[in-house]
């Protein structure tokens, strides 16, 4: 008698022939999706905002690493996170004084540079709206941090960088509130509160910084959506490496004050270090612009482009270049998800 299984596995052959292959299933996308309570309306006060202090590049590189060729010094001692909450305790409230000093040391006196280290940016344009500061707290601690409004299908999704949403495989922000076009304390179009944040899994199990993004979608204010109030840039992925890019943010360590926003311009490169795929820009922004967007294809006359990166840390022995991820298909999966919340 000939045994039954090998025939019923010509059987499932043939039937798998005639019914053809079978059908791909897609990916999963590797996010990490935290619901947001909105942050209190009392909770943000003139007093708390001047208090609360750079988020500091919590995803400094924290050892440079082997380098073979013996030209770059070694490395300094970062910041690290229990640095930068410590001086959340000591840190004054800053003087109206010392902010028009600092603003006024910043201001640039020519148009827009395609090639600046740290500028004011004075020119106008859709940028000034959809550029703003970010106020959160980790750990009962108010941190400041620089985001983006982009387009997207629910008009409500904000770019920003993942250690501005989620310290690594730490705690998520709480109290996220994002202010388009603030301007030397002025909230021209509103406040808008987290509902829903998304950071990639590679970020929010080891901190890594080739994915150091986080996207944001906030509440609509009045009824009106972000969008609505303040439209927004573009957003691109799998850019070509080494394109001329705009980065913008609101720095506020010296010398700057977090009161105005600053933009850096330049061709980016890639990672000297071969430590991540990110793309380096010259840029002497300070802690706060964290999160701030980078802007390819820039038009700086009407303050629009693509945003291909978002500014996220800076080595401990290269203060003058920022390090921003490249968007590719892990950061297209991330604003799929945010853009249908």
């Amino acid at each position: 008698m000939t045994p039954s299984l090998p025939l019923l596995a010509v059987a499932t052959l043939a039937a798998g022939l005639m019914s053809g292959p079978a059908p791909r299933v897609a990916p999963v996308a590797d996010v990490v999706e935290h619901v947001a309570a909105p942050a209190p309306k009392t909770y943000w006060t003139p007093e708390r905002m001047a208090r609360a202090i750079p988020i500091d590049l919590l995803s400094t590189v924290k050892q440079v690493g082997a380098l073979t060729t013996g030209v770059l010094p070694p490395p300094a001692q970062p910041w690290t996170a229990l640095t930068a909450r410590a001086l959340s305790h000591a840190r004054p409230v800053r003087q109206a004084a010392q902010v028009r000093r600092a603003a006024s040391a910043a201001r640039p006196r020519t148009a827009p540079a395609a090639t600046t280290s740290g500028s004011q940016w004075d020119a106008g344009g859709s940028v000034t709206r959809t550029t703003g500061r970010v106020f959160l707290s980790m750990n009962g601690v108010d941190f400041v941090c620089s985001a983006s409004a982009v387009r997207s299908a629910n008009r409500d999704v904000v770019v920003t960088a993942g250690h501005c949403v989620k310290d690594g495989s730490g705690p998520w922000a709480e109290n996220w509130t994002f202010i388009p076009g603030y301007q030397d304390g002025r909230q021209p179009y509103g406040t808008f509160s987290a509902r829903r944040m998304f950071v990639p899994g590679p970020w929010s199990r080891s901190g890594d910084d080739d994915h150091d993004v986080g996207m944001v979608a906030v509440t609509s204010q009045g009824g009106s959506h972000l969008a609505d109030a303040v439209g927004g840039q573009q957003i691109g992925f799998a850019p070509r490496r080494g394109l001329r890019t705009y980065g913008f943010g609101f720095p506020a360590d010296a010398p700057y004050d977090g009161e105005h926003l600053l933009y850096c311009a330049g061709v980016v490169h890639g990672d000297p270090q071969g430590q991540t795929r990110d793309q380096g820009l010259r840029c002497d922004l300070t802690a706060g612009a964290s999160g701030g967007p980078w802007l390819s294809d820039f038009d700086p006359a009407t303050g629009r482009g693509t945003l291909t990166s978002v500014s996220s840390f800076k080595y401990s022995n290269d203060h003058g270049t920022m390090y921003g991820p490249y968007f590719g298909a892990a950061t297209r999966d991330l604003f799929r998800l945010a853009e249908r919340a």
